[in-house]
């Protein structure tokens, strides 16, 4: 599986794969790597916000 997939199934821009192991362990990776790519963004967005009042 990609690293792309796999970011789009966090963001559920993309079905889960029915193969995958459904433990409640794998769920919880899957909900801390959520919001480590929602605060990633999040930041992100801060940063480019503070660039442009800059100039």
């Amino acid at each position: 599986m990609g690293v792309w997939s796999q970011v789009a199934q966090y963001l559920y821009l993309k079905k889960k794969d029915p193969n995958a192991p459904n433990t409640k362990f794998v769920k919880y990776m899957h909900g801390i790597n959520r919001i480590s790519i929602f605060l990633f963004l999040a930041g992100m967005i801060i940063l480019i916000i503070k660039l442009f009042r800059r100039g």
